[in-house]
């Protein structure tokens, strides 16, 4: 299976470059993924590496459609306490 990358993206480039399979390219509105490149960085790395430098959750989906990198996967705050952290910080 390959990963997706959907709208939301941002097209910063950090993603790009480190596809080990070169199947990320350029396109509009934003990246697209080579599904017959894509191969999820099994073998190369044991984290798919698009997730792990993308700075945007839930834009890069599995297979399955869920995503790789979910809310919460770079802030550490679960999507249940989102809300009331956010909250917390206008309030101040």
């Amino acid at each position: 299976m390959a990963f997706k990358i959907i709208e939301g993206c941002v097209n910063c480039w950090a993603c790009e470059s480190l596809c080990p399979s070169r199947a990320i390219y350029e396109a509009q509105p934003h990246f697209l993924v080579d599904a017959m490149k894509c191969t999820e960085c099994v073998g190369d790395y044991a984290d798919p590496q698009c997730a792990s430098i993308c700075p945007i959750e839930g834009v890069i989906l599995d297979g399955f459609g869920l995503a790789v990198n979910p809310t919460g996967s770079l802030t550490g705050i679960p999507p249940e306490r989102m809300a009331a952290v956010m909250a917390e910080i206008q309030a101040r």
